[in-house]
C-alpha cells in the first residue's frame, strides 16, 4: 500500500525471504538489465560500448602517464637533459588526453543514468497504468509497500549508483588481463599469485559483511516511504487535521515514524562500520603488497647485475604494475559499499517489477481487455445475443470484500438497459458501492455472472467516483479529463460547451478565477476549490462527456441536497438516461423533478440479498426509507 507500518519488523516480514546478495538477487538484476538494455541498437547499448571505448583508451594512456616516471629516474640518473625535456613535453600532452578521456568518461556515465532511468522508469509506468493495474497495487495489495517510492527514488538512485559502477565494471576484465601479464613478466608467478589470493580473501570477507547490510537497507528504504508518506498525509489533510486540532497528537505519530527510521539507520551505519573497516584495510594492505612483491626478486639476486639507475628505473616501473592491478582490485573491493545501494534498490525494484506482471497478467473473467480503456470511435461490438440497448446484465452475482471475505451481496440479478433508471440504496457497508466497483471492472465477483456489453467513455457508461479526482492543468483539462483531447468538436464550440456546462454546474466564478479555459495554473486544485465545488466540477464533467450510461456515487455530503438534485437532473436531460446514484437508507433523498418509473435495489441491513422494488417517482416526491 501506499504507506505502510512504520514500525514494520523488516525486510522478511510476513513470510518473505529477507533480501541477500543470493540467486534471488541475480535473477531480479538480469530482469532489470533487460530493461535497461533491451537490444544492441538501444541507447543504453550504444553508450555503453561507446564508454568500454572511452574507457579502454583511457587505460592505455594510463599505462603510459604510469611507466613516466621511471624514464624520468633513467633520465635524471643519466644527466641527459635534451631527453628530461622531450619527456616532460610527452607528460604534459598524456595528462591532457588523459584528462580528457576522463571527463568523458564521466559525462558518458551520467548520460547513461538518464537513459536507464527514462528507460526503467518508463517500462515501470507502462506496467503500473496497463488496465487498472495501480488501482489493484494500491488498493488490493498489502505486501508491496511504497510503490511512489520505488518507481521515483529508488529508481533514480538505482541508476545513479549502477553508472557510477559502470566505467569500472566494464574496463576491470581487460585491466586486470593486461596488468596479470605484465606483473608476471616483471616479478615472476609471485606476484599474480598473491595478488589474487588478497582479492579472493577480500572478497569473501566483504561477502560476509555485505550481506546483512542489504536487508537492512532495504527496511530503511521502507522506512523512508512511509516518513515521507506521513507528510504528505498531512498535507493533503491539512483541514481536517486543522478542525480536529489534531497538531499535537500527529507531532507525536510523526515523530515516531521518523524514531524509527533513526533507530534503522543506526542498525545500518553499525554494520556498516564493519564493511568500512574491511574495505580500508584491504585498501591500505594492497600498497605494501606491492613492495613486498618486488623486493622478492630484488633480494633473491635477480637483478644483481643493473646499477643503481637502471634499478631504480626498473623497481618504478614494476612497482607501478603491481600497484595498478592491486588498485584494480582494491577499486572493486572499494564497490562494495556501492554494490550493497544497488543489491537493495535491485530487490525493491525487482519486487515491484514481479507484482505489477502478476497483476497484469491476471484476467477479470467477466471483463475483457478492452474494457480497461476508453471506446472513442463507437467500435465497440458485441457477440452477445442480449439486446443492445442493455449495459450490464449480472445473474446471480455474490460479492465478498477481497481483502476479508466479508459477504456483501449474495444471487444478485440486475439488468441495466437504456432508458431505464436504477437507484441503489441501503445502509453504509451493505456494498452500494462495492457493487458499482464490480461493475466498474474494479472488483471480480465471488461467484456468478456479469456481463459489459456497452464500452467505457462518452460512448458508453462513465462512473463518478465518490471522492473527485483533479489532475494537474488547466481548467480545460480538469472538464475534459479523462480525454487528451477535446470531444467532440473543437475551437470556439467546444469552449462555448465548456463554459455553459460550468455555468449549469453553478461553476461561473470559477472560469475567472482559473483565468480561463486554458491558463496553466500552478496550485492544487484540491487545495482552491471546496468539497462542494468539487462535486459540481465532476458533474460538469459528466455534463461535458455526456455517456449513455452514467453512475453517479453519492457525493460525501459535499453539494447540498437540492444542489445535487438539479445536477441529476441536468444529467439526465442532457442524456445520461441511465443513473446508479447512491444514498443511505436512513437519510431522505429528493429526486429531481422528473415524473418516471425507477427500478430500486435495497440492501437490508444485516442481510446479504438485495430486494428489488418499482417505483414512481412523482414531482418532487422524497424516498425517506427502504426496507
Amino acid at each position: 500500500m501506499a504507506g505502510g507500518s512504520a514500525g514494520a519488523g523488516g525486510a522478511g516480514a510476513g513470510g518473505r525471504p529477507a533480501p541477500r546478495l543470493d540467486g534471488l538477487f541475480l535473477r531480479r538484476f538480469l530482469r532489470l538489465q533487460a530493461v535497461l538494455f533491451p537490444g544492441w541498437l538501444s541507447p543504453g547499448a550504444l553508450m555503453f560500448l561507446t564508454l568500454l571505448c572511452v574507457a579502454l583508451l583511457e587505460q592505455l594512456v594510463i599505462y603510459q602517464v604510469g611507466v613516466i616516471p621511471s624514464q624520468y629516474y633513467e633520465v635524471l640518473g643519466n644527466k641527459d637533459f635534451s631527453g628530461f625535456k622531450t619527456l616532460t613535453a610527452v607528460a604534459l600532452t598524456l595528462i591532457v588526453v588523459n584528462s580528457t578521456l576522463k571527463s568523458f568518461d564521466q559525462f558518458i556515465c551520467n548520460m547513461m543514468y538518464v537513459s536507464w532511468r527514462k528507460s526503467l522508469t518508463e517500462y515501470l509506468h507502462s506496467c503500473y497504468f496497463q488496465g487498472q493495474v495501480y488501482y489493484s497495487l494500491h488498493v488490493m495489495r498489502e505486501d508491496i509497500d511504497n510503490p511512489d517510492q520505488r518507481i521515483s527514488q529508488d529508481v533514480e538512485r538505482f541508476c545513479r549508483q549502477l553508472s557510477s559502477m559502470a566505467s569500472k565494471l566494464i574496463i576491470s576484465p581487460f585491466t586486470l588481463a593486461y596488468y596479470t601479464y605484465q606483473c608476471f613478466h616483471s616479478t615472476g608467478w609471485l606476484g599474480p599469485v598473491s595478488i589474487f589470493g588478497y582479492f579472493i580473501i577480500g572478497t569473501i570477507v566483504n561477502k560476509v559483511l555485505m550481506s546483512p547490510i542489504v536487508s537492512k537497507l532495504v527496511q530503511q528504504e521502507k522506512l523512508e516511504g512511509d516518513f515521507r508518506f506521513k507528510h504528505m498525509q498531512i498535507r493533503v489533510n491539512a483541514e481536517p487535521a486543522a478542525f480536529y486540532r489534531a497538531g499535537q497528537v500527529e507531532h507525536m505519530r510523526t515523530d515516531r515514524r521518523l524514531q524509527s527510521l533513526l533507530r534503522t539507520q543506526r542498525e545500518l551505519i553499525g554494520k556498516e562500520l564493519w564493511l568500512y573497516i574491511g574495505i580500508n584495510t584491504f585498501d591500505y594492505l594492497g600498497s605494501i603488497l606491492s613492495y613486498v612483491i618486488i623486493a622478492i626478486p630484488i633480494f633473491s639476486g635477480v637483478y644483481g647485475d643493473l646499477s643503481p639507475t637502471e634499478l631504480s628505473a626498473l623497481v618504478s616501473k614494476n612497482a607501478f604494475v603491481s600497484i595498478y592491478l592491486i588498485g584494480c582490485f582494491s577499486q572493486l573491493i572499494d564497490l562494495s559499499s556501492t554494490l550493497t545501494d544497488v543489491a537493495g534498490y535491485t530487490h525493491r525494484i525487482g519486487e515491484l517489477q514481479e507484482t505489477l506482471l502478476s497483476l497484469g497478467r491476471k484476467k477479470n473473467g467477466n471483463y475483457s481487455e478492452t474494457k480497461a480503456s476508453w471506446d472513442l470511435d463507437g467500435s465497440h461490438s458485441g457477440e452477445d445475443p442480449v439486446p443492445k440497448e442493455t449495459a450490464f446484465l449480472l445473474e446471480r452475482v455474490t460479492l465478498s470484500v477481497p481483502s476479508s471475505g466479508k459477504l456483501l451481496i449474495k444471487d444478485l440479478s440486475l439488468r441495466i438497459s437504456q432508458g431505464n433508471s436504477v437507484m441503489i440504496v441501503g445502509n453504509t457497508g451493505t456494498g452500494k458501492t462495492s457493487l458499482l466497483r464490480v461493475l466498474g471492472g474494479l472488483w471480480e465477483s465471488t461467484r456468478g455472472s456479469i456481463k459489459m456489453l456497452t464500452c467505457f467513455g462518452p460512448r458508453g457508461v462513465v462512473f463518478l467516483p465518490q471522492r473527485p479526482f483533479f489532475t494537474d492543468g488547466s481548467l480545460r483539462e480538469q472538464v475534459i479529463y479523462p480525454l487528451k483531447e477535446i470531444y467532440p468538436v473543437s475551437g470556439s464550440a467546444d469552449d462555448e460547451r465548456i463554459v455553459r456546462f460550468l455555468e449549469l454546474a453553478g461553476l461561473t466564478d470559477l472560469l475567472a478565477r482559473a483565468g480561463g479555459l486554458d491558463e496553466q495554473v500552478d496550485w492544487n486544485w484540491y487545495d482552491i476549490l471546496s468539497p462542494g465545488e468539487m462535486q459540481r466540477l465532476s458533474f460538469a464533467r459528466l455534463f461535458y462527456l455526456q455517456p449513455k450510461y452514467a453512475g453517479p456515487m453519492a457525493p460525501e455530503e459535499a453539494a447540498s441536497q437540492h444542489a445535487h438534485q438539479l445536477l441529476h437532473k441536468e444529467a439526465f436531460m442532457l442524456g445520461s438516461v441511465v443513473s446508479a446514484a447512491i444514498s443511505e437508507a436512513r437519510k431522505p433523498l429528493r429526486l429531481w423533478k422528473q415524473c418516471g418509473k425507477f427500478s430500486c435495489y435495497a440492501a437490508k441491513e444485516d442481510k446479504e440479498q438485495w430486494e428489488k422494488r418499482s417505483c414512481e417517482i412523482k414531482q418532487a416526491a422524497p424516498i425517506s426509507r427502504w426496507g
